[in-house]
């Protein structure tokens, strides 16, 4: 069994106890990691607090040395970590390697440069000094389905601003935290600085997510665990950032490239077997071309056939877990009970081993239904009509989730104005790109704070005011 990393080595747990990792593609068992204990996180704790003082007091630059080397040496093992996320998480290897290791590496290079041009003494005001500081010891739990870029996010930012940090990975897929800290240990980073214990969210997350000696925690996962952590932060009036669920629209408008839009529409749904916060999962067209939209969507799902994903060629890979999996059957079932069809896809297993699903689109969706309002977290696209742009928009902002979204109209002009008029931290027009580098966040119940670039970094920094 694996140990915990903590004060610079690697520690047995005082726990004793292991969680097994599970291959969701075998249904084997890979590895174990420690099931940590809250006096593991004691002991983590206690060596962020007494590393603080000489981290925070580190000149900016040579921080930056260290995230920069860190950078280096995962670029070099990004075909092993990819291959290891294809692993315990099941992601395809040519995502695993591209959105999953490579993306990370360069949020991970970005902090390092950051690090180094930020201005911490922002300047004056009057008669005083404004300056930014760390904001101490970051409690760090972070989820499964983007296991090592979730944790180069929170990571990165908070080294690059002076803090320490104790990370709870998540224990369904652990294996690259691990891999992240031996990279760390390598590079030299001193101890204290950065710790990890793995263990299950009630035990681990909630002992750091409570503990006082933990200055700010920063939790991605569902909505209602986030609302536990923020609950339990709050006793000892500490910073909490949040990153937590969405059902994101993609809205097409009267003139936009239908049949682009669809394709785009039906990859950004299915991204990581549909396990992204920030998926796709309703897609909203025009009445005059929602039946053009079916078709279309139905045939470009048809193609993202489930299979290994080591597999050459595999666009969809398994869930992660059975609960995963019985999860999005629920709500493949719960659909058809509400009186949406079923167009693509089966409650069936399309596999004789392994946590698959079927990729799935519905249609005749109507808002307020359960798959229209509730992430689901699996290869499940709605399809809903809409009558006027005021509608769309309506609809778009519907539900409680605010993460993410797109807009597709004849001209940028149109869509940026549509845009506009979304609740919801992102939105991509006429298929703009990820932009690593801006900040990325939600509104309402899709959380607090922001992650990511300038504003991410800030995340982790306090002002203070010196009069002089």
């Amino acid at each position: 069994m694996r140990h915990l990393y903590v004060n610079g080595a690697w520690v047995p747990s005082a726990s004793g106890e292991s969680v097994d990792v599970v291959n969701p593609t075998t249904e084997e068992v890979v590895d174990r990691v420690p099931a940590g204990s809250p006096g593991d996180v004691e002991a983590a704790v206690s060596a962020a607090r007494a590393a603080f003082p000489s981290w925070s007091s580190t000149a900016p630059a040579e921080r930056a040395r260290f995230l920069s080397a860190a950078a280096g040496l995962l670029r070099e093992r990004a075909d092993d970590i990819a291959a290891t996320i294809a692993t315990d998480m099941g992601a395809p290897l040519a995502l695993a390697l591209k959105a999953q290791t490579l993306m990370p590496v360069g949020v991970l290079e970005s902090y390092a440069e950051l690090a180094g041009r930020y201005a911490f003494d922002a300047g004056r005001v009057g008669n005083s000094l404004i300056v930014r500081e760390p904001v101490g010891v970051v409690g760090a739990i972070t989820p499964w389905n983007y296991p090592l870029h979730q944790i180069i996010c929170k990571v990165a930012p908070a080294i690059a601003a002076g803090c320490t940090v104790v990370l709870k990975p998540s224990e369904v897929a652990p294996l690259a935290a691990y891999a992240l800290a031996d990279i760390l240990h390598e590079v030299g980073l001193p101890p204290g600085v950065f710790n990890m214990v793995s263990g299950r969210g009630p035990v681990v997350g909630e002992a750091i997510a409570g503990h006082p000696g933990v200055d700010m925690v920063s939790f991605t996962g569902s909505t209602r665990a986030g609302r536990r952590v923020a609950a339990l932060a709050a006793d000892t009036v500490k910073r909490v950032a949040l990153e937590l669920g969405g059902k994101s629209a993609n809205v097409i408008l009267p003139g936009a490239d239908l049949e682009t839009a669809v394709k785009a529409g039906v990859a950004g749904a299915y991204v990581n077997s549909g396990q992204t916060c920030s998926a796709l999962s309703r897609m909203l067209v025009h009445w005059d071309f929602y039946d053009e939209a079916v078709r279309l969507a139905v045939g470009f799902a048809g193609k993202y056939t489930p299979g290994d994903p080591f597999a050459e060629g595999t666009r969809l890979g398994p869930l992660v877990s059975a609960a995963q999996r019985d999860r999005v059957i629920r709500y493949l079932n719960l659909g058809q009970e509400e009186g949406a069809r079923l167009v693509l896809g089966g409650t069936d297993s399309p596999t004789e081993r392994g946590f698959y699903v079927e990729p799935a689109v519905f249609a005749g969706v109507s808002p307020g239904m359960s798959i229209e309002q509730e992430e689901i977290f699996g290869p499940v696209l709605s399809i809903i009509p809409f009558g006027t742009e005021d509608e769309a928009v309506e609809i778009a902002n519907g539900t409680p989730y605010g993460l993410s979204g797109a807009v597709w109209a004849e001209t940028g002009e149109k869509a940026l104005a549509v845009a506009r008029r979304l609740r919801t931290g992102q939105v991509a027009i006429n298929g703009g790109r990820f932009n690593p580098l801006a900040p990325f966040g939600g509104y309402k119940h899709s959380g607090v704070g922001r992650e990511l670039g300038e504003l991410g970094l800030e995340e982790y920094l306090e002002a203070k005011a010196i009069q002089m």
